[in-house]
């Protein structure tokens, strides 16, 4: 009877520490999920900056949080948000467009105020660019894209069946396939492409004069997680005392910022 009491114990202890290590954490902390993408999140000397960063730094003042970054394979953002890996996908998130299997992000994940305005875009080389003067030029294209981002669901939109779409890991990644020829182009988000277009090894890209979709970020959350509607609270604030307009202007994003105490209230 000893023996089996014992037995019992070990099994319950060993139930007690995968129970704690499958739990969140740490409370007191806010860990987001990011990849390289400037201006909103990008590192100078290993550290991270841009405006999300500093977004994220500031709400995590308000709550009394720790704000950790975590590197994110953006394909799999659902999963490491569902799984507990990441507390919040906030890094320049278009919040009003669709996965590429046609599901909304809305009813992925719960989503906050939304605070910035922006646009998918085509980056092409400039030798090139007056053959894509339309959507319609697009069609029957190669585009590379971000896997698992916006700019993938407007490229299979705008390329048509006759299209082929190449995914990368990151957005900073397509630019290197439209410079080397392997591509057509690049559909991805215009704040990166004016960062990035025309200066550096990128002197040969440009982006095209085509209007697409106008779209809006937010920061995503887990289903029911009531973090979301204290971040919420912060956004409020932070907008009230200009201090995120500081930051929008420090990264010249001043005329993209705009929150919309509307978007998210439903889901």
């Amino acid at each position: 009877m000893k023996r089996i009491s014992c037995l019992l114990s070990a099994v319950l202890l060993i139930a007690m520490v995968v129970f704690t290590s499958c739990g969140k954490k740490d409370p007191g902390k806010l860990i987001c999920g990011v990849t390289e993408y400037e201006p909103m999140n990008f590192r100078v000397n290993g550290e991270w900056t841009g405006f999300d960063t500093e977004f994220a730094l500031l709400v995590g003042e308000k709550l009394g949080l720790q704000v950790e970054f975590q590197l994110i394979d953006w394909a799999q953002k659902f999963s490491e948000l569902n799984s507990g890996s990441i507390d919040a996908i906030w890094n320049g998130f278009t919040a009003n467009t669709e996965e590429a299997n046609g599901t909304p992000r809305i009813n992925l994940c719960d989503m906050s105020y939304s605070y910035m305005i922006n646009t998918q875009c085509v980056v092409v080389k400039k030798e090139r660019a007056g053959e894509f003067t339309s959507v319609s030029s697009l069609s029957g294209k190669t585009f590379a894209v971000e896997a698992g981002s916006a700019g993938e669901t407007m490229a299979k939109s705008v390329a048509g069946s006759d299209g082929t779409i190449i995914g990368a890991p990151a957005q900073i990644n397509t630019f290197m396939e439209v410079k080397s020829g392997a591509v057509d182009g690049a559909i991805i988000d215009v704040l990166l492409a004016k960062e990035i277009t025309g200066a550096g090894d990128y002197t040969d890209l440009t982006i095209a004069n085509i209007n697409l979709k106008s779209e809006v970020y937010a920061i995503g959350f887990k289903k029911g997680n009531t973090l979301r509607d204290k971040v919420n609270q912060a956004i409020v604030e932070l907008h009230e005392e200009g201090r995120l307009k500081e930051i929008a202007q420090k990264y010249n994003l001043e005329n993209s910022l705009f929150i919309d105490k509307n978007f998210g209230k439903t889901n």
